[in-house]
């Protein structure tokens, strides 16, 4: 879910410069800064643990602004677009304008994932995948708030999960380090969902040596972390790229190449439609629409060992043309667009 946009909506100065980018181009869209919420933790307590609570999330917070290259604010700033908030509970991205929408977060335990979970309503995205042939491996390209990339974990599918965002990312690893403390959650999972940072059009690039595509490097992939690095002078426009870490994309091995490319790309709203839900406002504010999604699909197909699967509004133009077949129910749609060869059934 994701992608390219104009430049910042409003300017707030130097301190503002390292904002999250736009993911066609890696240009700022929406102005971010991270904060410590050390609400429901007594400002005066002689208790040593309520005292390094504030500490440790003031310091993770800390850690957090240097990693990803934002400001750290120690007030609820309006100025700024969104906060990424640090938590006693979580990693929280807010939006701090009075009468903004409510937190964004990633939540593999409770919520609506939680109960979907429970009561097994997954059934569309598992005969999209494939399921009759078994448990494919897959490759979810776009990850966004990872959640379909973790049901396909959790009822058996190897699953790497690849985001370029740094700041979804960043809320990724939180949600998953929390389910991770839920054993049902770990023994359902093990170690069947893999999460990188980077751009997978970079990664599917790489894989496309060992598919026999051949297809043209030349896009970076970040793989163990993320810097930002911030462009030079006052008014310049700020950017966020991916370190690519010596070796890591040379330790893909064939065995790597996924049976199955998931791509959920984000676009422009219809101009005639309601407001989208809560979550949706924020993330396009946040990364914008994707743009490059026609290229990523492209070197999705050229890789993908069976089938390449697209989700899309029920009512969206496909992302290319004929695909093999579709599921749908009333607001979504996956469609299917299988390998050739007659080497996958539907």
């Amino acid at each position: 879910m994701k992608r390219k946009a104009g430049q910042t909506r409003r300017a707030h100065g130097a301190d503002a410069a390292t904002t999250e980018p736009a993911r066609g181009e890696l240009v700022a869209r929406a102005t971010v800064a991270v904060h410590a919420d050390c609400g429901g933790i007594p400002a005066r307590c002689e208790s040593e643990n309520a005292a390094g609570s504030r500490e440790a999330i003031q310091r993770q917070a800390a850690q957090l602004a240097a990693q990803l290259g934002l400001p750290l604010v120690h007030a609820c700033n309006p100025a700024y677009d969104l906060l990424l908030t640090v938590t006693a509970e979580r990693l929280e991205l807010r939006c701090p304008q009075r009468g903004g929408p409510g937190p964004l977060y990633v939540d593999f335990v409770g919520g609506p994932l939680g109960y979907a979970r429970r009561v097994n309503r997954f059934g569309l995205l598992f005969q999209a995948v494939g399921f009759r042939s078994g448990r494919p491996t897959v490759l979810d390209a776009t990850a966004g708030l990872g959640r379909d990339a973790f049901r396909l974990a959790y009822h058996g599918c190897r699953v790497t999960a690849l985001e370029r965002s740094p700041i979804l990312f960043a809320l990724l690893q939180d949600g998953l380090e929390r389910a991770a403390r839920v054993p049902e959650l770990q023994e359902h999972l093990g170690d069947r969902l893999r999460l990188l940072p980077g751009d997978a059009r970079g990664f599917l690039q790489q894989l496309s040596s060992f598919s026999g595509a051949g297809l043209r490097a030349g896009v970076p992939f970040g793989g163990a972390g993320l810097r930002a690095r911030v462009g030079a002078g006052q008014d310049a426009r700020p950017t966020l790229e991916t370190e690519i870490l010596p070796g890591f994309l040379q330790q893909l091995a064939a065995e790597d190449v996924p049976d199955v490319v998931y791509l959920d790309p984000m676009f422009p709203p219809p101009k005639k439609s309601a407001l989208p839900k809560v979550e949706m406002r924020i993330l396009r504010q946040l990364v914008g629409d994707d743009p490059d999604a026609g290229e990523l699909f492209e070197l999705a197909r050229a890789v993908a060992r069976r089938r390449v699967v697209v989700k899309r509004h029920r009512l969206a133009e496909p992302l290319a043309p004929n695909p093999t077949h579709s599921h749908s129910d009333k607001t979504t749609r996956y469609d299917v667009y299988v390998r050739p060869l007659g080497r996958e059934d539907t």
